[in-house]
């Protein structure tokens, strides 16, 4: 899809400024036919979903600090709105969609001569559901021949590199001007979310590629497990501590040479990560356990005994209970010098059938956030390159992205500081 021909770039532009008119000139149309059916549907509409629903408005976005859901999907997009008056009108009505869609609001009625306003694949009263939509940008969305939005890119937004193990020469997953992180309680609550988006947004974004992802439940407690039998996530930084996120999580406008508009916002890193489950199957379990650092059964450290407990690595200067080369060990040293290095991990299992060899296409969707890639993602990633665990685990795509502020109140939307003025 291009934008070359100026007849058929103009009516993507009124169709997207349309859009979101468009929807509210069918709700008023069918006022009382809606009304009818919410009365109808009311009990039912109740109970319908998980019941929960997220806070849209506040000075961060939703899906960050979040607990993950227990499904997701990580869609990039390339931005394909002619100018930047259209990109403005992609962000307002992304901002109207995602506050409607994450409420919970009843579908606006339609004439049967008329297609549906909704897919209908919730009902008619589609319900919350625990739905969080995340929005990221990408660095080439601030290419300046693009939007003229080249001062205004965040500080530490980049392309995200190929690393020394990463499996990247042919992905078609990779990068992309436009993240979209959606989650919810159930998988069609994603799916019907997404739809929704794109139907609004069509001639102004076109998708690039998706993943999907589950957050299995804790068997039997605790952290949740990955495709390789161990759980996952169980160092993450204490989120209920607002001088633990602001040093660790959110940006501010003004420090680290961060434009003000990025005050609230963070970086977003998203890994596809292929698991090599038929070759790790075939390890022994104290080969696996060394590799990653901690027992299986319990999630506790090789040191320990509970999943809670922290490895003692000063105790152990030489490795002899948790390798120096164990996972865990690698990627948090847990030393004084390390400690502004921690990441906010939200990663989710991924299952995509069999591959061209008849071999499982499992793996994780590694995401997380961070107040600077380069400071934390990034350094990470460089003392685990070589791990032993590279020989099971290959990287094939994913992006940097940097996850807008918060929408403030009802007269504020997506990017309205990036496109201020």
């Amino acid at each position: 899809m291009t934008t070359s021909d100026p007849h058929q770039t103009i009516g993507r532009r009124g169709f997207l400024r349309n859009a979101t008119a468009g929807v509210v000139g069918v709700a008023a149309l069918g006022t009382a036919a809606a009304d009818t059916a919410r009365a109808a549907t009311a009990a039912a509409g109740a109970t319908a979903g998980s019941g929960r629903v997220i806070a849209f408005e506040g000075p961060h976005q939703a899906g960050i600090l979040t607990p993950p859901q227990a499904a997701a999907s990580f869609v990039s997009f390339d931005v394909i709105a002619p100018d930047r008056a259209a990109l403005k009108d992609l962000f307002a009505v992304l901002t109207d969609r995602v506050r409607a869609l994450t409420a919970g609001a009843p579908v606006p009625a339609t004439d049967l001569a008329s297609p549906p306003a909704d897919s209908g694949t919730l009902g008619p009263l589609p319900p919350a559901d625990g739905l969080t939509v995340t929005v990221g940008v990408g660095a080439s969305l601030f290419d300046d021949h693009r939007y003229g939005l080249g001062a205004r890119r965040p500080a530490k937004l980049a392309a995200m590199p190929v690393f020394p193990d990463d499996d990247m020469a042919h992905s078609t997953e990779l990068h992309g001007d436009l993240s979209l992180q959606l989650c919810a309680d159930s998988r069609d609550t994603v799916v019907h979310a997404l739809r929704d988006i794109t139907r609004h947004t069509r001639g102004a974004i076109q998708a690039r590629w998706k993943i999907d992802g589950t957050h299995s439940a804790p068997r039997p407690s605790g952290a949740p497990r990955n495709h390789l039998g161990f759980k996952d996530g169980i160092a993450n930084p204490d989120t209920t501590n607002q001088a633990v996120t602001d040093a660790l999580v959110w940006t501010h406008g003004g420090a680290d040479g961060e434009p003000a508009w990025t005050e609230g916002g963070s970086y977003q890193v998203i890994r596809i990560i292929r698991m090599l489950v038929e070759f790790w199957d075939r390890v022994s379990l104290d080969e696996q356990e060394r590799m990653i650092g901690r027992r299986r059964d319990s999630g506790a450290p090789l040191d320990g005994s509970a999943e809670t407990d922290l490895p003692a690595y000063k105790a152990d200067p030489q490795g002899l209970y948790v390798p120096m080369n164990a996972h865990i060990r690698l990627a948090n040293p847990r030393t004084d010098a390390t400690a502004s290095q921690q990441i906010l991990r939200r990663g989710y299992n991924y299952e995509r059938g069999l591959d061209t060899d008849g071999n499982l296409d499992l793996g994780l969707v590694f995401c997380c956030y961070q107040q600077d890639v380069s400071r934390q993602f990034a350094a990470v990633q460089s003392r685990l390159a070589g791990e032993p665990l590279v020989d099971y685990i290959s990287p094939t795509g994913g992006g940097y992205f940097f996850a807008l502020p918060g929408v403030r109140n009802p007269g504020d939307t997506f990017a309205s500081g990036l496109l201020a003025g």
